[in-house]
């Protein structure tokens, strides 16, 4: 039992195994917001989709950032979460504004 502290205190295994579980978006919170933005039956890769799974990590790992201030390796991958969604609804913006204006009321993004 101490060999098996002793392993994982020197690789440092043991909390990053609990942080990325803490971390990572749940199959069933994905499924949920996949079945709530979807627009067709099988739609699963829509840009309203991958907006609003995107957004739900964004504030998963907002709230994550209030507790540990100091990842900073967490906080450049919200950043680039953060970029990919604001080109995303770019996209969106450009193609179908009426689409655009929905995404937004519905995920309240703008004020």
């Amino acid at each position: 039992m101490l060999w098996q502290w002793l392993s994982k205190s020197i690789m440092g295994l043991g909390h990053c195994r609990e942080r990325q579980k803490k971390s990572m978006i749940t199959k069933e919170n994905k499924g949920k917001v996949i079945s709530e933005y979807r627009t067709s039956e099988k739609d699963t890769g829509s840009p309203e989709v991958q907006i609003a799974i995107l957004t739900s990590r964004i504030n998963e790992l907002t709230e994550h950032l209030k507790i540990h201030p100091k990842d900073h390796s967490s906080r450049r991958g919200l950043l680039k979460m953060v970029g990919t969604r604001s080109s995303l609804l770019k996209y969106v913006r450009n193609k179908d504004i009426g689409r655009y204006r929905n995404i937004i009321s519905r995920l309240g993004l703008r004020k």
